[in-house]
């Protein structure tokens, strides 16, 4: 669908708006790049993975990742990349040759700002924390440790392939590589867990001092092992318990929840994510990718990329296999969608900015958020009350149209 931004008039959420503007300035500019293999699927894992074969395409891959990013630089539009994610799949079965390649290649394509962070997802198998060290002299600053969990059973009802001392070895390592900025991913509410459990795991992942966790629920997902054979999971209870409780806890050693399952030391965010949830702009390459870009004359488009390996591999297959422009009905909700995640919001100022829409595009659907409760009265910040944290899909009801 492509936006007319000639049209005189939209009513948006029951208020009359001006047509899209042109964007003051564009937003900063991201790089998301997904690397689809992993040893084994997990069974609640509805991502874009697939099994890895013994030996991986690496060489083809990094040549189908850079033609892939030639076709999307025309939306750089001279910015510098303020991010890179390395996403999956599992991102460290892949050699710090290839990799150190890749990331050569991007920028000579698109400038790297100075404090740029490049982030690698890396799981805690002993093979790849031996990689560490090399990732980190590619200029890789940044670690995201998948753990889930630390007990022994609850990593073998995940399907996960490591143990619990190899998690807590692979943060020593990450540190001892060089790296001073990593996460932990943790997860909760697993099969037959209690709180004890959960605060165990999180009491192990805060003893490993990471500059960043990530703590959240296991939900199951449509396409996945776990939705078609789903397990015994905690009472509502007993999650609502754990939340609190959790919460708590992180605040008590100095993680800030800034997101609704990220928390962070001071200063610690995750740049990258704070630019998703800013609505930001990120170009996305690699199998099933996603991208959104905005464009100077207010166009705000999302693509998406060829979702099989052996498609995006394939030379007489196209690298994107959609594209969406953003209608400005669309922008309130897409907009909120990703501000409101953040604990604090954003200024107001940053949707006319982000959109080059008038904030009186969110009028009616802002007034009936703030008289349920569910958004907070401050007309200099959009941002959720604690009670439209909690029921966010209802607080963005208010703006979908």
């Amino acid at each position: 669908m492509t936006t007319d931004s000639s049209a005189s008039s939209l009513i948006i959420g029951g208020a009359a708006s001006s047509p899209r503007a042109p964007l003051p300035t564009l937003p900063p500019l991201a790089l998301y790049i997904h690397i689809p293999w992993c040893v084994r699927k997990c069974p609640y894992c509805d991502f874009n993975s697939h099994t890895a074969s013994p030996v991986l395409p690496e060489q083809e891959y990094v040549d189908a990742l850079l033609a892939d990013l030639d076709q999307d630089l025309h939306a750089a539009y001279g910015r510098e990349l303020t991010s890179i994610f390395f996403g999956g799949g599992t991102p460290s079965l892949f050699s710090a040759e290839a990799l150190g390649r890749l990331l050569q290649g991007v920028e000579q394509r698109i400038p790297f700002a100075a404090d740029i962070e490049i982030t690698l997802e890396a799981n805690p198998g002993t093979f790849e924390q031996e990689k560490f060290v090399a990732y980190r002299k590619l200029g890789i600053n940044r670690l995201s440790i998948g753990i889930q969990s630390f007990q022994q059973e609850k990593l073998e009802a995940l399907g996960r392939i490591h143990n619990g001392d190899e998690a807590v070895r692979a943060a020593g390592m990450a540190r001892q590589a060089g790296f001073d900025n990593f996460n932990l991913d943790l997860m909760h509410g697993l099969p037959d867990q209690s709180l004890d459990d959960a605060l165990s795991d999180l009491r192990q992942a805060i003893a490993l001092k990471p500059t960043h966790i990530s703590w959240y629920q296991l939900t199951l997902e449509p396409n996945t092992v776990f939705w078609n054979q789903p397990p015994v999971l905690p009472e509502d209870d007993t999650l609502w318990d754990i939340q609190e409780a959790g919460q708590a806890l992180l605040a008590e050693h100095g993680y800030a929840q800034y997101e609704v399952s990220a928390y962070a030391q001071a200063g610690r965010p995750a740049r990258h994510n704070l630019n998703y949830w800013s609505f930001g702009d990120f170009i996305g390459i690699g199998a099933g990718a996603h991208g959104k870009l905005s464009h100077p004359d207010g166009r705000i488009v999302r693509t998406w990329k060829t979702r099989l390996p052996k498609d995006y591999l394939n030379p007489a297959k196209s690298f994107q296999a959609g594209e969406k422009s953003l209608s400005n009905d669309e922008m309130p909700f897409e907009f909120l969608m990703n501000a409101l995640r953040l604990t604090a919001g954003v200024e107001s100022r940053l949707y006319p900015e982000r959109t080059g829409l008038s904030l009186e595009t969110l009028a009616e659907g802002r007034r009936e958020a703030e008289q349920s409760g569910l958004l907070q009265v401050e007309p200099s910040r959009l941002a959720a009350t604690e009670r439209g944290q909690l029921f966010l899909n209802d607080l963005l009801q208010q703006f979908l149209n």
